[in-house]
């Protein structure tokens, strides 16, 4: 065995050993709160299954969550990164005045694929289902670096004359944020089954972005003062 093989295997100390073992645990308590979500509904979880799914008496999971809305906030903190994460596959603004809008086409395609991937996720996240529970601001800071992500864009495509908006930045991206919510929202209560693009609601994506592209592309907003 070389050196590097030798030390790849070497023993791990009790410490070390302790710290992985709470880290695979929690991330086994963690897989079992969202299976629960799935199947029960995610206001329906419930501490005595989850721990019984990994193994644990209900006490023991005290250890490593001190309640249920802590376990909550964990979950949303899974659920909030794993949407960042995800957005960071989305094509970039370049100074190609398309590529703005081939950006809110990503952004619109993945928060309906987000919900379809991981809809207990997408409910804690984006819908709030739990009476009482409140993110901690940890789990929001995560919301918030979307929201600046998404304003710079915004001001990168207003500097870069792609945009006309007719209104301030702020409530423009609130109003996209609204329209993406809602047709997946919809798409979700009613044809969950169908993949993005399909179905009555979930059909609606490019008529949604072509609605954005008609009102806020510079040349329409002139030809709508002239008026």
């Amino acid at each position: 065995m070389s050196g590097t093989e030798a030390h790849l295997q070497r023993v791990l100390s009790p410490k070390e050993r302790r710290e992985r073992n709470r880290e695979e645990m929690i991330t086994a308590i963690l897989e079992a709160a969202r299976a629960v979500m799935r199947e029960q509904g995610v206001a329906a979880l419930n501490l005595h299954e989850v721990a019984r799914r990994v193994g644990l008496r209900t006490q023991s999971l005290y250890e490593y969550f001190p309640g249920k809305m802590a376990l909550y906030d964990a979950v949303y903190r899974v659920g909030i990164r794993l949407y960042a994460a995800g957005r960071e596959h989305l094509p970039p603004i370049t100074p190609e005045p398309a590529s703005f809008w081939e950006h809110a086409r990503g952004e619109l395609e993945h928060y309906m694929t987000f919900a379809q991937q991981n809809p207990e996720l997408y409910q804690l996240v984006f819908e709030r289902p739990v009476p009482g529970f409140v993110p901690s601001p940890e789990s929001l800071e995560v919301g918030n670096q979307i929201l600046a992500h998404s304003d710079q864009l915004l001001s990168q495509a207003l500097a870069q004359h792609h945009l006309a908006l007719g209104l301030p930045p702020e409530q423009a991206r609130d109003l996209f944020i609204g329209m993406m919510h809602g047709l997946t929202a919809l798409h979700m209560a009613n044809e969950p089954e169908l993949p993005v693009g399909m179905g009555r609601f979930g059909s609606l994506l490019p008529a949604a972005l072509s609605l954005f592209q008609a009102a806020w592309t510079p040349a329409a907003h002139t030809n709508t003062q002239e008026r």
